[in-house]
């Protein structure tokens, strides 16, 4: 039986791994920062030894996209040099590594979706710190590991898009909300459940970079839309530009991810957008 530990487990990548992990032959171990500190080396390699872990999901990071353009030091400490920790011990005990990264290592300008070797240019220091990350765990280079890129992720857990919709499409009559980004919502406990379940068929030399959201194409604006409808809101969903939501840190206007490569790979089906939704808003309690 494999020993997995799960970092960054009270995020909603880790929440939702901790729902589905008694669906699986799997001993876990969920940690947090409070219980591992994934940025000391030693903590980490203790905890492992103690242990005897045999397959690390990375689900801790920095996310606070617009606060990390003033806290650099941190986001880098927590999206990049813990990152080299990890990879360092997995290469040395022969640890499968799955690693969590983001749609942000593009700078957004591409026309067709992105596939797994185009040209990397992020335009944030979120996206430059995970993509510095992505850089060290391929350079040292652990067997059996690989990269997930995903992006706008949702789920019953945490803070998110969905949550945040639902709340103020209960206090407001209308919103404005951006048209001019697209990409992809992902289900957090869909992207969790096809990790746990393609675990055993990572058997990989080298570490491989993967793509993954949920099916289908969409702005923001669609999104918020579509939320509204399917949780009955009465609240107005005014489409706006990106120019007329300014931000502190820039967002990709094109984000959509090729996710040929793991389904080809790993012979999965994902699940179209609004079916996920559809399931996370009855968890929520929002749709019957």
């Amino acid at each position: 039986m494999s020993k997995i530990l799960v970092t960054g487990s009270k995020g909603q990548m880790g929440s939702e791994l901790n729902e589905l992990a008694s669906l699986y032959q799997y001993d876990f171990f969920f940690t947090d920062r409070d219980s591992l500190d994934i940025t000391n080396e030693q903590s980490i390699r203790n905890y492992i030894e103690i242990h005897n872990i045999d397959v690390i999901i990375n689900c801790a990071a920095y996310t606070l996209v617009d606060k990390a353009e003033s806290q650099e030091l941190i986001s880098d400490t927590i999206n990049h040099k813990a990152i080299e920790s990890l990879a360092q011990i997995s290469k040395e005990k022969n640890i499968k590594l799955i690693h969590i990264s983001t749609d942000y290592v593009f700078d957004g300008k591409h026309y067709k979706p992105y596939i797994e070797l185009d040209a990397t240019s992020p335009n944030s220091v979120y996206g430059s710190t995970k993509l510095s990350g992505e850089k060290v765990l391929q350079d040292i280079n652990p067997q059996n590991s690989i990269i997930i890129r995903t992006s706008w992720v949702y789920s019953s857990f945490g803070v998110n898009f969905v949550k945040t919709m639902l709340r103020l499409g209960n206090e407001r009559d209308s919103l404005g909300i951006i048209c001019d980004q697209v990409g992809s919502p992902t289900y957090a406990r869909d992207l969790a459940k096809t990790i746990l379940d393609i675990l055993p068929n990572i058997q990989k030399k080298n570490v491989e970079i993967y793509h993954y959201t949920n099916e289908g194409v969409l702005s923001w604006y669609d999104f918020a839309k579509e939320i509204m409808k399917m949780a009955k809101k009465d609240c107005k969903i005014n489409p706006i530009e990106t120019k007329d939501y300014p931000t502190i840190a820039s967002r990709p206007h094109y984000s959509l991810l090729n996710k040929s490569k793991i389904k080809q790979e790993f012979n999965i089906e994902i699940p179209f957008w609004k079916d996920s939704l559809d399931e996370c808003l009855k968890v929520l309690g929002e749709k019957k």
